[in-house]
């Protein structure tokens, strides 16, 4: 849907004739802003995932029973913000280094998709769990919907954070052999590459070698007596 959009972020976006490249491009090959921000964003999920999985322990009562959900929430709210709000600033600008290659990555997809699960969980719990949460703040076992809220959260980041790692593998590129579903849920035929079907490829059937032109001598002595073979078909 939005392909071309992306291609001229990629592409044409502040294309410098000079360097041959645009500004995408230029960053992609910057490799020392790419490696700070690349770690920044990495360091700041991990503050962002770790703190907000110690709420969810205490949510789902495994952790911290003993301690009011209100005040291990007060205490690592500011550090959960924090995180959160450096993790999508990087990865924003990580996103316009190869824009195009990552709206057809599947991983990336698969991430979004994630990503939107974990935002409509945080607006469910903050708008209707959290409501009762003088009921339940003190309690060593939450009621079920808290716990459910802590069990999306934690499954989604964990989903997330393993995308996000395998975005780096080619193994669902588009322009290679690729399930029908891949192809539809990446958008394949909307590449450069397009859509190459996994089955097309079993359909061909083995690939026949061509014939050789002329057998190597096995022997010593078949190669001394090679040229006057040849000379005798020559005659």
């Amino acid at each position: 849907m939005f392909h071309e959009f992306f291609r001229w972020l990629q592409e044409d976006l502040g294309f410098d004739p000079d360097q041959g490249a645009s500004w995408s491009q230029q960053f992609l090959g910057s490799f020392n802003l790419w490696s700070i921000l690349e770690g920044t964003h990495v360091l700041t999920l991990m503050l962002f995932a770790g703190t907000i999985w110690i709420v969810d322990l205490r949510m789902l009562g495994v952790a911290f029973k003993n301690v009011p959900f209100s005040k291990i929430n007060e205490k690592v709210l500011p550090y959960t913000a924090v995180g959160f709000a450096a993790m999508l600033i990087t990865g924003f600008i990580l996103f316009l280094a190869k824009p195009m290659d990552y709206y057809h990555n599947v991983w990336f997809r698969a991430k979004i998709i994630f990503l939107i699960i974990a935002s409509i969980n945080i607006f469910w719990f903050h708008h209707k769990v959290q409501k009762n949460q003088e009921e339940w703040d003190a309690n060593p076992n939450p009621p079920l919907p808290v716990k459910l809220s802590a069990v999306i959260s934690m499954t989604s980041w964990i989903l997330i954070i393993i995308f996000g790692r395998f975005i780096a593998y080619n193994w669902f590129e588009c322009g290679k052999p690729q399930p029908a579903f891949v192809n539809v849920f990446a958008e394949c035929a909307t590449t450069s590459s397009g859509i190459v079907r996994a089955d097309a490829i079993l359909e061909e059937g083995p690939i026949e070698s061509a014939p050789l032109e002329a057998e190597a001598p096995s022997t010593e002595e078949d190669a001394e007596n090679a040229p006057a073979a040849a000379s005798e078909e020559g005659n």
